[in-house]
């Protein structure tokens, strides 16, 4: 797979009564790595954005499966699992400081007109684009391990 790492460091303001990153972050630490990868890939939301094309997420899932400490710093691992014209599936590896898997989760977007929410091809939208995820997509099928 073709994937990304990305650092985060729990804020105190995240956690629960209990000292625990309250389960209602992880979206937006899944944010945080989705945009690094998309980055890393050359691309940026804002560019999309300034084109007229925005990207919800329509589908989220996730698994706690360790909790994550304040003040720990995590690592998520982020790539694109699955990817047609029209929607992207993201799947998200948070490792908490010792390198165990703590949480897992998926996202699904699809690119939609800012002025009227239809939905947008992001092979005619955005063609460079397009090509990049197919291309990650196929060296993902082929079992390829790069990190970018």
């Amino acid at each position: 797979m073709i994937y990304s790492l990305t650092e985060i460091e729990s804020r105190y303001q995240e956690t629960d009564q209990m000292g625990v990153i309250y389960h209602g972050n992880y979206p937006t630490w899944f944010e945080v790595a989705r945009t690094d990868y998309i980055n890393k890939l050359g691309f940026s939301y804002k560019e999309m954005e300034d084109a007229g094309v925005i990207s919800p997420v329509t589908d989220i899932e996730i698994k706690y499966i360790k909790s994550i400490f304040y003040p720990e710093k995590v690592t998520i691992k982020t790539w694109v699992e699955k990817y047609t014209r029209l929607r992207s599936l993201y799947r998200y590896e948070i490792y908490n400081e010792l390198g165990e898997l703590a949480t897992t989760g998926s996202t699904v977007l699809t690119c939609i007109t800012k002025e009227d929410f239809k939905p947008v091809r992001l092979d005619r939208a955005f063609p460079e684009w397009h090509q990049t995820y197919q291309n990650v997509e196929e060296r993902n099928k082929a079992g390829e391990a790069l990190e970018i």
